[in-house]
Protein backbone atom coordinates (compact mmCIF):
# COMPACT_ATOMS: atom_id res chain seq x y z
CA UNK A 1 0.00 0.00 0.00
CA UNK A 2 1.54 3.64 -0.78
CA UNK A 3 1.22 6.65 1.57
CA UNK A 4 -1.58 8.20 -0.29
CA UNK A 5 -3.82 4.78 0.59
CA UNK A 6 -3.44 5.44 4.11
CA UNK A 7 -6.62 7.60 5.00
CA UNK A 8 -4.66 8.85 8.21
CA UNK A 9 -1.59 9.42 6.75
CA UNK A 10 -1.01 13.30 6.68
CA UNK A 11 -0.19 13.36 2.73
CA UNK A 12 -3.41 11.35 1.56
CA UNK A 13 -5.51 13.69 3.94
CA UNK A 14 -3.52 16.37 1.63
CA UNK A 15 -3.99 14.70 -2.01
CA UNK A 16 -7.65 14.57 -1.37
CA UNK A 17 -8.17 17.57 0.35
CA UNK A 18 -9.83 16.45 3.36
CA UNK A 19 -8.20 16.55 6.89
CA UNK A 20 -6.12 13.35 8.40
CA UNK A 21 -8.24 13.75 10.98
CA UNK A 22 -11.19 11.96 9.26
CA UNK A 23 -13.13 15.84 9.87
CA UNK A 24 -14.71 17.80 6.95
CA UNK A 25 -11.89 20.29 6.96
CA UNK A 26 -8.61 21.41 5.53
CA UNK A 27 -4.96 19.83 7.38
CA UNK A 28 -4.25 23.53 8.13
CA UNK A 29 -6.97 23.83 10.07
CA UNK A 30 -4.31 21.50 12.56
CA UNK A 31 -1.17 22.42 13.59
CA UNK A 32 0.17 19.69 10.43
CA UNK A 33 4.00 21.35 10.80
CA UNK A 34 4.47 20.15 14.63
CA UNK A 35 6.09 17.08 14.86
CA UNK A 36 3.33 15.75 17.60
CA UNK A 37 0.76 15.85 15.63
CA UNK A 38 2.86 14.49 12.76
CA UNK A 39 3.88 11.67 15.25
CA UNK A 40 0.34 10.79 16.33
CA UNK A 41 -1.28 9.91 13.01
CA UNK A 42 2.22 7.97 12.13
CA UNK A 43 1.25 6.01 15.62
CA UNK A 44 -2.62 5.42 14.76
CA UNK A 45 -1.69 4.32 11.07
CA UNK A 46 0.14 1.80 12.89
CA UNK A 47 -1.81 0.52 15.19
CA UNK A 48 -4.94 0.23 12.41
CA UNK A 49 -2.42 -1.54 10.53
CA UNK A 50 -1.66 -3.78 13.29
CA UNK A 51 -5.05 -4.98 13.63
CA UNK A 52 -6.53 -5.06 10.31
CA UNK A 53 -3.17 -6.37 7.65
CA UNK A 54 -5.59 -6.08 4.96
CA UNK A 55 -6.06 -2.91 3.27
CA UNK A 56 -9.81 -3.77 2.32
CA UNK A 57 -10.58 -4.61 6.14
CA UNK A 58 -9.10 -1.26 7.46
CA UNK A 59 -10.48 0.80 4.97
CA UNK A 60 -14.21 -1.10 5.60
CA UNK A 61 -13.78 -0.19 9.31
CA UNK A 62 -13.37 3.36 9.27
CA UNK A 63 -15.61 3.65 6.55
CA UNK A 64 -18.05 2.34 8.61
CA UNK A 65 -17.67 4.07 12.04
CA UNK A 66 -15.58 7.33 11.13
CA UNK A 67 -11.40 7.95 12.10
CA UNK A 68 -12.19 9.92 15.00
CA UNK A 69 -14.22 7.19 16.42
CA UNK A 70 -12.16 4.24 15.79
CA UNK A 71 -8.84 5.69 17.43
CA UNK A 72 -11.15 6.71 20.23
CA UNK A 73 -12.07 3.39 21.14
CA UNK A 74 -8.84 1.74 20.26
CA UNK A 75 -7.55 4.45 22.85
CA UNK A 76 -9.49 3.09 25.63
CA UNK A 77 -7.37 -0.29 25.46
CA UNK A 78 -3.90 1.40 24.28
CA UNK A 79 -2.20 3.73 25.66
CA UNK A 80 -2.02 5.86 22.52
CA UNK A 81 -0.91 9.32 23.98
CA UNK A 82 2.47 7.63 26.05
CA UNK A 83 3.03 5.88 22.66
CA UNK A 84 2.75 8.84 20.91
CA UNK A 85 4.91 10.82 23.17
CA UNK A 86 7.81 7.86 22.87
CA UNK A 87 7.68 8.63 19.06
CA UNK A 88 8.15 11.98 19.06
CA UNK A 89 10.99 12.34 21.90
CA UNK A 90 12.87 9.67 20.03
CA UNK A 91 12.90 6.94 22.45
CA UNK A 92 11.46 4.24 20.16
CA UNK A 93 13.77 1.63 18.29
CA UNK A 94 14.63 3.00 15.14
CA UNK A 95 12.81 1.40 12.41
CA UNK A 96 15.78 1.35 9.98
CA UNK A 97 19.37 1.93 11.02
CA UNK A 98 21.03 1.02 8.14
CA UNK A 99 20.90 4.28 5.85
CA UNK A 100 22.67 6.14 2.81
CA UNK A 101 22.66 9.91 2.34
CA UNK A 102 24.22 11.44 -0.91
CA UNK A 103 26.20 14.48 -0.80
CA UNK A 104 28.04 16.42 -3.21
CA UNK A 105 32.15 16.97 -2.91
CA UNK A 106 31.53 20.30 -1.30
CA UNK A 107 32.00 22.50 1.82
CA UNK A 108 28.57 23.08 2.54
CA UNK A 109 27.61 19.51 3.14
CA UNK A 110 30.23 19.65 5.80
CA UNK A 111 27.87 18.51 8.76
CA UNK A 112 26.59 15.74 6.49
CA UNK A 113 29.66 14.65 5.57
CA UNK A 114 31.56 14.79 8.68
CA UNK A 115 29.09 13.33 10.91
CA UNK A 116 30.12 9.91 9.95
CA UNK A 117 34.29 10.08 10.42
CA UNK A 118 33.57 11.99 13.74
CA UNK A 119 31.11 9.78 15.10
CA UNK A 120 27.54 11.86 15.31
CA UNK A 121 25.01 9.43 13.35
CA UNK A 122 27.03 6.84 15.42
CA UNK A 123 26.29 8.46 18.42
CA UNK A 124 22.59 8.29 17.83
CA UNK A 125 22.91 4.54 16.60
CA UNK A 126 22.67 4.86 12.82
CA UNK A 127 25.32 3.38 10.54
CA UNK A 128 25.03 6.02 7.97
CA UNK A 129 27.37 5.67 4.55
CA UNK A 130 27.85 9.08 3.00
CA UNK A 131 27.40 8.17 -0.65
CA UNK A 132 29.46 11.04 -2.89
CA UNK A 133 27.66 11.93 -5.91
CA UNK A 134 28.46 13.48 -9.67
CA UNK A 135 25.88 16.39 -9.74
CA UNK A 136 22.21 17.12 -8.67
CA UNK A 137 19.90 16.10 -10.69
CA UNK A 138 21.67 12.35 -9.79
CA UNK A 139 21.43 13.19 -6.05
CA UNK A 140 17.65 14.22 -7.12
CA UNK A 141 16.66 10.81 -9.23
CA UNK A 142 18.52 8.61 -6.38
CA UNK A 143 16.98 10.02 -3.75
CA UNK A 144 13.37 9.95 -5.48
CA UNK A 145 14.22 6.19 -6.43
CA UNK A 146 15.06 5.57 -2.83
CA UNK A 147 18.48 4.86 -3.80
CA UNK A 148 19.30 7.05 -1.11
CA UNK A 149 17.45 7.36 2.52
CA UNK A 150 17.82 11.12 2.64
CA UNK A 151 20.29 13.78 1.07
CA UNK A 152 22.00 16.91 0.84
CA UNK A 153 20.25 19.08 -1.60
CA UNK A 154 20.17 22.18 -2.56
CA UNK A 155 17.96 24.78 -0.37
CA UNK A 156 15.77 25.31 -3.29
CA UNK A 157 15.03 21.40 -4.28
CA UNK A 158 13.05 20.37 -2.14
CA UNK A 159 11.03 23.37 -2.61
CA UNK A 160 11.19 22.38 -6.61
CA UNK A 161 10.47 18.79 -6.32
CA UNK A 162 7.49 19.13 -3.98
CA UNK A 163 5.95 21.42 -6.60
CA UNK A 164 6.43 19.45 -9.57
CA UNK A 165 9.22 22.06 -11.03
CA UNK A 166 11.49 20.18 -13.31
CA UNK A 167 10.56 16.75 -12.12
CA UNK A 168 7.21 14.49 -10.87
CA UNK A 169 5.80 16.42 -7.63
CA UNK A 170 6.79 14.47 -4.87
CA UNK A 171 6.37 15.88 -1.13
CA UNK A 172 10.01 16.51 -0.27
CA UNK A 173 11.16 18.30 3.06
CA UNK A 174 13.77 19.94 4.77
CA UNK A 175 14.73 19.45 8.49
CA UNK A 176 17.46 21.42 8.73
CA UNK A 177 19.62 24.03 6.81
CA UNK A 178 23.28 22.58 6.01
CA UNK A 179 25.59 25.96 5.50
CA UNK A 180 24.77 29.57 5.29
CA UNK A 181 26.75 31.84 3.40
CA UNK A 182 29.98 29.86 1.77
CA UNK A 183 29.71 30.47 -2.37
CA UNK A 184 31.51 33.41 -4.26
CA UNK A 185 31.60 34.68 -7.44
CA UNK A 186 35.10 33.35 -8.77
CA UNK A 187 36.25 35.18 -12.54
CA UNK A 188 39.14 33.78 -14.57
CA UNK A 189 42.40 35.92 -14.16
CA UNK A 190 42.02 36.93 -17.46
CA UNK A 191 39.13 39.42 -15.83
CA UNK A 192 41.24 41.25 -12.98
CA UNK A 193 41.20 44.44 -14.78
CA UNK A 194 36.97 43.97 -15.11
CA UNK A 195 35.37 44.30 -12.27
CA UNK A 196 32.20 46.17 -13.05
CA UNK A 197 29.42 43.96 -13.79
CA UNK A 198 28.21 46.35 -16.15
CA UNK A 199 30.46 45.38 -18.01
CA UNK A 200 30.07 41.49 -18.25
CA UNK A 201 28.04 41.83 -21.31
CA UNK A 202 28.33 38.63 -23.45
CA UNK A 203 30.04 36.56 -20.14
CA UNK A 204 29.25 33.17 -20.29
CA UNK A 205 29.16 32.14 -16.25
CA UNK A 206 28.32 28.57 -14.62
CA UNK A 207 26.26 27.60 -11.48
CA UNK A 208 25.70 23.93 -9.99
CA UNK A 209 21.92 23.49 -11.05
CA UNK A 210 19.07 25.48 -12.17
CA UNK A 211 17.37 25.33 -8.91
CA UNK A 212 20.08 26.75 -6.68
CA UNK A 213 21.19 29.83 -4.76
CA UNK A 214 23.60 30.10 -7.05
CA UNK A 215 21.36 31.16 -10.05
CA UNK A 216 19.12 33.23 -8.22
CA UNK A 217 21.71 35.04 -6.11
CA UNK A 218 24.15 35.59 -9.45
CA UNK A 219 20.96 36.46 -11.29
CA UNK A 220 20.16 38.99 -8.46
CA UNK A 221 23.58 40.22 -8.40
CA UNK A 222 23.67 40.99 -12.48
CA UNK A 223 20.21 42.06 -12.32
CA UNK A 224 21.20 44.99 -9.17
CA UNK A 225 23.97 46.20 -11.92
CA UNK A 226 21.14 46.47 -15.42
CA UNK A 227 22.83 42.90 -17.04
CA UNK A 228 19.93 40.98 -17.64
CA UNK A 229 20.28 37.78 -16.80
CA UNK A 230 18.48 36.25 -19.69
CA UNK A 231 19.59 37.89 -22.77
CA UNK A 232 23.21 39.78 -21.46
CA UNK A 233 25.14 36.66 -20.31
CA UNK A 234 25.11 33.24 -20.70
CA UNK A 235 24.32 30.61 -17.30
CA UNK A 236 24.81 27.17 -17.37
CA UNK A 237 24.80 24.78 -15.08
CA UNK A 238 27.82 22.70 -14.46
CA UNK A 239 29.05 20.12 -11.52
CA UNK A 240 30.71 21.72 -8.89
CA UNK A 241 33.79 19.52 -9.47
CA UNK A 242 33.96 20.45 -13.19
CA UNK A 243 33.82 24.30 -12.41
CA UNK A 244 37.52 25.16 -12.12
CA UNK A 245 38.27 23.14 -15.47
CA UNK A 246 35.50 24.67 -17.03
CA UNK A 247 37.32 27.79 -16.28
CA UNK A 248 40.73 26.49 -16.76
CA UNK A 249 39.54 25.64 -20.24
CA UNK A 250 38.15 28.93 -20.81
CA UNK A 251 35.09 27.61 -21.46
CA UNK A 252 33.23 30.09 -18.96
CA UNK A 253 34.04 33.52 -17.91
CA UNK A 254 33.32 32.80 -13.99
CA UNK A 255 30.76 31.16 -11.97
CA UNK A 256 29.14 31.55 -8.86
CA UNK A 257 29.93 28.37 -6.93
CA UNK A 258 30.00 26.34 -3.94
CA UNK A 259 33.91 25.71 -2.29
CA UNK A 260 35.94 24.29 -2.40
CA UNK A 261 35.46 25.37 -5.96
CA UNK A 262 36.41 29.01 -5.09
CA UNK A 263 39.67 28.73 -3.43
CA UNK A 264 40.37 25.75 -5.28
CA UNK A 265 40.39 28.08 -8.77
CA UNK A 266 42.97 30.75 -6.43
CA UNK A 267 44.99 27.34 -5.40
CA UNK A 268 45.44 26.77 -8.80
CA UNK A 269 46.27 29.78 -10.29
CA UNK A 270 43.11 30.21 -13.00
CA UNK A 271 40.61 32.40 -10.93
CA UNK A 272 40.42 35.11 -8.41
CA UNK A 273 37.56 35.77 -5.71
CA UNK A 274 35.33 38.51 -7.27
CA UNK A 275 32.65 38.67 -4.41
CA UNK A 276 31.57 36.45 -1.26
CA UNK A 277 28.07 35.53 -1.50
CA UNK A 278 28.02 36.88 2.26
CA UNK A 279 28.47 40.19 0.37
CA UNK A 280 25.05 39.87 -1.81
CA UNK A 281 23.34 38.46 1.43
CA UNK A 282 24.67 37.86 4.26
CA UNK A 283 23.34 34.80 5.99
CA UNK A 284 22.13 33.44 2.94
CA UNK A 285 21.21 29.51 3.34
CA UNK A 286 22.70 27.38 0.50
CA UNK A 287 22.25 23.63 0.87
CA UNK A 288 19.99 21.72 2.54
CA UNK A 289 19.29 18.14 4.73
CA UNK A 290 16.52 17.32 2.83
CA UNK A 291 14.47 13.74 2.88
CA UNK A 292 10.73 12.87 1.38
CA UNK A 293 7.86 13.24 3.25
CA UNK A 294 7.38 9.98 2.91
CA UNK A 295 10.57 9.17 5.12
CA UNK A 296 9.66 11.67 7.86
CA UNK A 297 6.19 10.06 8.59
CA UNK A 298 6.50 6.64 7.79
CA UNK A 299 10.49 6.31 9.96
CA UNK A 300 9.85 8.93 12.43
CA UNK A 301 12.45 7.42 15.11
CA UNK A 302 14.63 7.04 12.38
CA UNK A 303 14.25 10.60 10.92
CA UNK A 304 14.53 12.10 14.43
CA UNK A 305 17.49 10.01 15.35
CA UNK A 306 19.07 11.79 11.72
CA UNK A 307 18.08 15.37 12.69
CA UNK A 308 19.54 15.19 15.96
CA UNK A 309 22.73 13.94 14.15
CA UNK A 310 22.52 16.55 11.56
CA UNK A 311 21.61 19.50 13.76
CA UNK A 312 24.43 18.16 16.10
CA UNK A 313 27.14 18.12 14.08
CA UNK A 314 25.82 21.61 12.29
CA UNK A 315 26.18 22.85 15.63
CA UNK A 316 29.69 21.84 16.16
CA UNK A 317 30.64 23.19 12.90
CA UNK A 318 29.39 26.51 13.99
CA UNK A 319 32.10 27.11 16.35
CA UNK A 320 35.41 28.62 15.01
CA UNK A 321 37.81 26.28 17.20
CA UNK A 322 36.68 22.59 15.74
CA UNK A 323 37.34 24.19 11.60
CA UNK A 324 40.69 22.58 11.53
CA UNK A 325 39.77 19.62 13.14
CA UNK A 326 36.81 19.35 10.55
CA UNK A 327 39.08 20.21 7.52
CA UNK A 328 41.18 17.23 8.25
CA UNK A 329 37.86 14.75 8.60
CA UNK A 330 36.34 16.01 5.22
CA UNK A 331 39.34 16.67 2.98
CA UNK A 332 40.37 13.16 1.92
CA UNK A 333 39.56 11.22 -1.13
CA UNK A 334 36.08 9.26 0.09
CA UNK A 335 35.14 13.20 0.51
CA UNK A 336 35.77 16.14 -0.59
CA UNK A 337 39.33 15.26 -2.69
CA UNK A 338 41.08 18.44 -1.88
CA UNK A 339 44.39 19.80 -0.56
CA UNK A 340 43.69 20.29 3.24
CA UNK A 341 45.12 24.16 3.10
CA UNK A 342 42.35 24.85 0.52
CA UNK A 343 39.44 23.32 2.60
CA UNK A 344 41.36 25.31 6.14
CA UNK A 345 41.25 28.47 3.98
CA UNK A 346 37.39 28.15 3.46
CA UNK A 347 36.77 27.14 6.90
CA UNK A 348 38.56 29.18 8.86
CA UNK A 349 37.96 32.00 7.03
CA UNK A 350 41.65 33.07 6.52
CA UNK A 351 42.43 33.02 2.63
CA UNK A 352 44.12 34.39 -0.57
CA UNK A 353 42.06 35.76 -2.70
CA UNK A 354 43.90 35.36 -5.80
CA UNK A 355 44.87 39.01 -6.47
CA UNK A 356 47.79 38.91 -4.14
CA UNK A 357 45.51 39.66 -0.74
CA UNK A 358 44.82 37.47 2.44
CA UNK A 359 41.85 38.39 3.47
CA UNK A 360 40.41 37.56 7.24
CA UNK A 361 36.60 37.03 7.02
CA UNK A 362 35.49 34.53 10.04
CA UNK A 363 32.36 34.04 8.48
CA UNK A 364 33.15 32.67 4.81
CA UNK A 365 31.23 30.29 5.58
CA UNK A 366 29.14 29.20 8.52
CA UNK A 367 26.75 27.01 9.80
CA UNK A 368 22.96 27.23 11.63
CA UNK A 369 20.51 24.52 10.85
CA UNK A 370 17.60 26.31 11.64
CA UNK A 371 15.17 26.25 7.72
CA UNK A 372 13.64 29.88 8.18
CA UNK A 373 10.13 29.58 6.04
CA UNK A 374 11.23 32.84 5.07
CA UNK A 375 13.94 31.50 3.46
CA UNK A 376 11.69 29.55 1.78
CA UNK A 377 9.52 31.99 0.75
CA UNK A 378 12.16 34.16 -0.37
CA UNK A 379 13.58 31.23 -2.72
CA UNK A 380 10.05 30.73 -4.37
CA UNK A 381 9.67 34.55 -5.46
CA UNK A 382 13.07 34.02 -7.40
CA UNK A 383 11.60 30.99 -8.87
CA UNK A 384 8.82 32.96 -10.22
CA UNK A 385 10.97 35.94 -11.29
CA UNK A 386 12.80 34.43 -13.29
CA UNK A 387 9.68 31.91 -14.69
CA UNK A 388 10.52 28.89 -12.95
CA UNK A 389 7.29 28.84 -11.44
CA UNK A 390 3.73 30.43 -13.00
CA UNK A 391 0.55 31.46 -11.98
CA UNK A 392 -0.09 32.23 -7.94
CA UNK A 393 1.92 30.89 -5.20
CA UNK A 394 0.66 30.44 -1.35
CA UNK A 395 4.15 31.14 -0.49
CA UNK A 396 3.38 30.94 3.58
CA UNK A 397 1.49 27.12 3.04
CA UNK A 398 4.67 25.69 0.48
CA UNK A 399 7.12 27.15 2.83
CA UNK A 400 5.60 25.90 5.86
CA UNK A 401 5.14 22.35 4.50
CA UNK A 402 8.62 22.30 3.07
CA UNK A 403 10.85 23.97 5.47
CA UNK A 404 10.17 22.05 9.02
CA UNK A 405 10.85 24.76 11.22
CA UNK A 406 9.13 23.63 14.24
CA UNK A 407 10.99 19.88 14.45
CA UNK A 408 14.03 21.88 14.15
CA UNK A 409 12.95 24.49 16.91
CA UNK A 410 12.37 21.29 19.08
CA UNK A 411 15.37 19.24 18.81
CA UNK A 412 17.56 22.64 19.25
CA UNK A 413 16.10 23.05 21.93
CA UNK A 414 16.13 19.45 23.52
CA UNK A 415 19.92 19.05 22.63
CA UNK A 416 20.80 22.29 24.65
CA UNK A 417 20.53 24.79 21.83
CA UNK A 418 18.73 28.13 21.88
CA UNK A 419 16.19 28.10 18.72
CA UNK A 420 14.59 30.85 17.58
CA UNK A 421 11.00 31.22 19.07
CA UNK A 422 9.58 32.15 15.76
CA UNK A 423 9.42 30.63 12.19
CA UNK A 424 9.95 33.11 9.57
CA UNK A 425 12.24 37.12 9.70
CA UNK A 426 12.63 39.89 7.40
CA UNK A 427 16.40 39.87 6.20
CA UNK A 428 18.40 42.26 3.43
CA UNK A 429 19.37 41.64 -0.02
CA UNK A 430 22.16 43.86 -1.81
CA UNK A 431 20.47 46.55 0.91
CA UNK A 432 17.24 45.55 -0.22
CA UNK A 433 14.45 44.26 3.12
CA UNK A 434 12.85 41.42 2.42
CA UNK A 435 9.89 40.79 4.62
CA UNK A 436 7.76 37.23 3.74
CA UNK A 437 4.48 38.61 4.39
CA UNK A 438 4.87 41.03 1.86
CA UNK A 439 6.27 38.82 -0.77
CA UNK A 440 4.37 39.18 -4.14
CA UNK A 441 4.93 43.41 -3.25
CA UNK A 442 8.72 42.24 -3.54
CA UNK A 443 8.99 40.35 -6.17
CA UNK A 444 6.66 42.85 -8.31
CA UNK A 445 9.55 45.61 -7.65
CA UNK A 446 11.85 44.38 -9.96
CA UNK A 447 12.74 45.91 -13.26
CA UNK A 448 14.85 43.09 -14.57
CA UNK A 449 12.57 40.06 -14.25
CA UNK A 450 11.48 37.24 -16.89
CA UNK A 451 8.15 37.98 -18.66
CA UNK A 452 5.11 36.25 -17.14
Amino acid sequence: MSLFDDPLNPNNALKRGACACGGNHAPEDHDVASPESRFGRVVQAGVLRAMFPRDVERRSFLRAVGASTAMAAIAQILPLGSITEAFAQGTGALEKKSLKIGFIPITCATPIIMAAPMGFYQKQGLDVEVVKTAGWAVIRDKTLNKEYDAAHMLAPMPLAISLGVGSNPVPYTVPAIENINGQAITLAMKHKDNRDPKNWKGFKFAVPFDYSMHNYLLRYYLAEHGIDPDTDVQIRSVPPPEMVANLRADNIDGYLGPDPMNQRAVYDGVGFIHILSKNIWDGHPCCAFAASREFVTAMPNTYGALLRAIVDATAFAHKPENRKDIAAAISPPNYLNQPLTVVEQILTGTFADGLGKIERVPNRADFDPFPWESFAVWILTQMKRWGQIKGDVDYAKVAAQVYLATDAQRLMAAQGLTPPTTTTKTFSVMGKTFDPAKADEYLASFKIRKAA
